[in-house]
């Protein structure tokens, strides 16, 4: 009998922090058939496991039905705590091509582990993936289906997965337009980013799930302005090597070659 009574956003989709009333991690989805067959898409850091754990526990959710833990990438704020996770529910890892390198190595600078301008130091355990999957594969979970959709752009390898009108979304967008941290070093691509939005604006998606902030209704606007902001950082010096241009250099060469003076 289960202790607690499970509170499922919607059909077949249990996020930890609502099940709990408060952030404990990230967002973590547990997605389940009728059999109580069951996955975790993200888990975040290694101190959330046990009461993420626990959580599953009291919603009698057995830890023998456990199919995989799925990445939507890997970045440290998703997956520390896979090692931890896994062992004790004895499940496999599954992930993107791109991901798994840095998950079965620890990588701790593609995974934003190690920060050292910022005095970031966080352990990165490494974890062995057992499942890699692509654009148009399908995750199955009992009866429940999965399909895999990539989208880079946060990360090279970051993945969403579609159920029914659900998009578990990743860091592609958020309720206020943010979008996951650009930054070349980590695999971000601005212009792979934008193909990603345009992807999930184009698609009767009604339900965008985040890995990060609460779920809200896909808008279509929201999308539209996200887009062109990041249309702009294209062009922009505050992106560095993100950028494909930086029109002011041209400017200035014109201005030299014209002798052009200031003011």
């Amino acid at each position: 009998m289960a202790v607690l009574k499970r509170q499922p956003l919607f059909p077949h989709v249990i996020e930890l922090n609502y099940q709990a009333r408060r952030r404990i991690s990230c967002s973590v989805y547990l997605i389940y058939d009728d059999d109580n067959n069951w996955a975790l898409i993200d888990m975040g850091y290694e101190d959330a496991v046990d009461e993420c754990l626990e959580i599953i526990r009291q919603l009698d959710f057995p830890f023998s039905k456990c199919v995989t833990l799925i990445a939507s990438h890997a970045d440290v704020d998703h997956i520390q705590g896979f090692a931890k996770a896994k062992q004790i529910l004895k499940t496999t890892v599954t992930c993107h091509p791109f991901a798994a390198k840095p998950l079965e190595t620890g990588d701790k600078l593609m995974t934003y582990a190690e920060i050292a301008a910022q005095n970031i130091h966080l352990e990165m355990p490494a974890v062995k993936v057992e499942n890699l999957v692509e654009d148009g594969d399908r995750i199955r979970v009992g009866n429940l289906e999965l399909e895999v959709w990539h989208t880079p752009g946060h990360t090279n390898g970051q993945l969403s997965f579609r159920l029914g009108n659900l998009l578990l979304s990743g860091d592609n967008l958020f309720r206020d337009g943010c979008v996951g941290a650009i930054d070349a070093h980590h695999g971000s691509s601005i212009q792979d980013f934008i193909k990603s939005l345009q992807r999930i604006r184009a698609s009767d998606i009604e339900w965008l799930l985040p890995s990060h902030g609460p779920v809200f209704r896909k808008n279509d606007q929201l999308i539209d302005r996200t887009i062109a902001r990041l249309e702009t950082y294209l062009h922009m010096a505050d992106f560095g090597t993100c950028a494909i241009d930086w029109p002011l250099m041209d400017q200035w060469e014109r201005e030299l070659v014209d002798g052009k003076k200031p003011g």
